[in-house]
C-alpha cells in the first residue's frame, strides 16, 4: 500500500477533532481506536473468512423472528 505523508501537526489534528460535532468526534475516536488495534483487525479478517465460507447464521436463526 502506498504511503501518504501529510504535513500536519498533532495540535492541528487535536484542534480539528475538537471542532467536530460530539457524535462525529465519538465515531472518529472509536474508529481510530479500532483500526489501530491488531486484535480488532484480525477479528474482522476472521469474520470475513467465516462469512465467505458460509459459517454464519442470520439474526432470525439465532434470535427467532
Amino acid at each position: 500500500m502506498p504511503e501518504l505523508k501529510v504535513p500536519i501537526s498533532a495540535d492541528e489534528i487535536i484542534e480539528a477533532v475538537m471542532k467536530m460535532k460530539k457524535k462525529d468526534r465519538e465515531a472518529f475516536i472509536k474508529d481510530l481506536l479500532a483500526i489501530t488495534s491488531p486484535d480488532y483487525l484480525q477479528s474482522i479478517q476472521v469474520a470475513r473468512e467465516e462469512y465467505k465460507a458460509g459459517k454464519t447464521k442470520s439474526h432470525n436463526e439465532i434470535f427467532g423472528g
